[in-house]
């Protein structure tokens, strides 16, 4: 079942001092905030999630993998272990 964001307005001031509880809620709770200054329109905050699943023109698939690894840890690894375990398996694969 899919839910549709709330989208809250907020001023710039209390996004600063609040922005903690708001990358919580924006994260636990789907909502999306439409931060102002003097009165206008300046940004938007939203969970990464959501961007991606709604903002980034992707796949579904490629989006639920991406998802998948993050909650796994496995987006932490370094470019220098990324190309170790390239190097691993492109050996083991000749062997064959």
């Amino acid at each position: 079942m899919k839910t549709n964001a709330v989208t809250k307005l907020i001023d710039a001031l209390s996004a600063r001092n609040h922005f903690g509880a708001i990358i919580k809620e924006a994260e636990s709770k789907k909502t999306r905030f439409l931060v102002s200054r003097r009165g206008k329109p300046k940004v938007v905050i939203l969970s990464v999630e959501d961007y991606m699943k709604n903002l980034i023109k992707q796949p579904e698939l490629l989006t639920t993998i991406q998802l998948s690894a993050q909650k796994a840890g496995l987006d932490k690894m370094t470019d220098k272990e990324i190309d170790a375990e390239i190097t691993s398996y492109r050996r083991k694969k000749t062997k064959k």
